[in-house]
């Protein structure tokens, strides 16, 4: 054999490594309502330490995902659901959708960030929170003062300049009205949470299918104020956007950005894989960079621009009870006010 064909029989043997390595790779498919900028790190941080399985997501808002799942549970398609709303992750428990998991590191998440069964049926990642993006150029143009509650987003001089989340569709809409409904009454529809409501409806520009959207066009001076989550007011105005955030004295709704292992998946291993590096202080410390409450805590830094009692300021949650209730005020909510949500793609 001349040194040509040695060569040629050389790069064989390598390709065929290296094809052999490829097809052992276990794909993941993995359901997210996580923001689209945080998807390339979070996917590096884990392939890092589990070079052998790759994540395929399939992104949309936490809405969206979670009727997708619903849509799909006779013909499941997911192995993991990964950063959607804890309250969702419940819903799905309750219709047998789950698979119960203790991760490695589980002792280390609050009791209040996770399921309280054990093994628990989700954990949770990261409390994404209400905030109000308000551009201070756009207000001042109009002479509008900075809104201190939620109460204030109800006055008559904010007509048309409101933008918030349509619930259906986006987690933080949904954790807007859960926490509206805790804070002043839902009484099927009757309590003074749904009378807010009204109220605020009336100065609704559009109700969006995003959470982070209203912020978006806040930010761009579309409108003054965007009723949206910390993480993307946060991250605009750390770009230079004209908007201060606001976080209403009446307190704040919140979610988890959760973790859940997906009933019909064939790949249980890998996927207890992620739910141990999910559950990790080296993935706390990539969700700390966006979040300011982290499940295991003291992990998140500091954020600039939320406040420091920030976790004091979330209303109470209860899941189990949020997704036993979720269809009825959803159906209540698209009733009453989904004439002004813009239209589906």
């Amino acid at each position: 054999m001349n040194l040509g064909s040695i060569k040629l029989a050389l790069a064989a043997v390598a390709f065929a490594a290296s094809a052999g390595a490829l097809a052992q790779k276990t794909q993941l498919t993995v359901y997210t309502a996580l923001e689209t900028d945080q998807l390339k790190a979070y996917e590096a941080g884990f392939v890092k330490s589990n070079p052998d399985i790759e994540i395929k997501w399939v992104r949309d808002s936490t809405g969206v995902i979670t009727a997708k799942l619903l849509a799909e549970k006779a013909n499941p398609q997911a192995d993991v659901v990964m950063g959607v709303a804890a309250s969702s992750l419940a819903l799905l428990n309750n219709e047998g959708m789950l698979i119960p998991y203790a991760p490695l590191n589980l002792d280390a998440i609050m009791a209040k960030y996770r399921d309280k069964k054990n093994p628990p049926a989700w954990f949770g990642m990261d409390v994404w929170g209400a905030t109000i993006c308000f551009n201070t150029v756009e207000a001042t143009k109009r002479g509008l003062p900075k809104p201190e509650t939620w109460k204030d987003l109800t006055k008559p001089i904010y007509k048309g300049q409101i933008v918030m989340p349509n619930p259906a569709s986006s987690g933080t809409g949904f954790f807007d009205v859960s926490a509206w409904l805790t804070l002043w009454g839902d009484d099927n529809g009757k309590g003074g949470g749904w009378k807010y409501m009204d109220d605020l409806h009336q100065n609704i520009a559009q109700y969006t299918h995003s959470g982070s959207k209203p912020c978006n066009m806040a930010a761009a001076g579309e409108y003054v104020m965007g009723i949206s989550f910390e993480y993307r007011g946060n991250a605009n105005k750390a770009k230079g956007a004209p908007i201060d955030l606001v976080f209403p004295k009446e307190g704040l709704g919140w979610d988890l950005e959760a973790f859940a292992i997906h009933a019909g998946t064939k790949k249980l291993a890998a996927a207890k894989k992620l739910a141990d590096w999910a559950s990790s202080k080296d993935a706390m410390l990539l969700y700390g960079k966006n979040f300011a409450i982290t499940a295991h805590p003291g992990v998140a830094e500091p954020l600039k621009n939320v406040p420091a009692d920030y976790e004091a300021r979330l209303v109470k949650m209860d899941f189990a009870v949020t997704a036993a209730n979720r269809g009825r005020v959803l159906a209540e909510w698209t009733k009453r006010y989904d004439s002004k949500s813009e239209p589906r793609k």
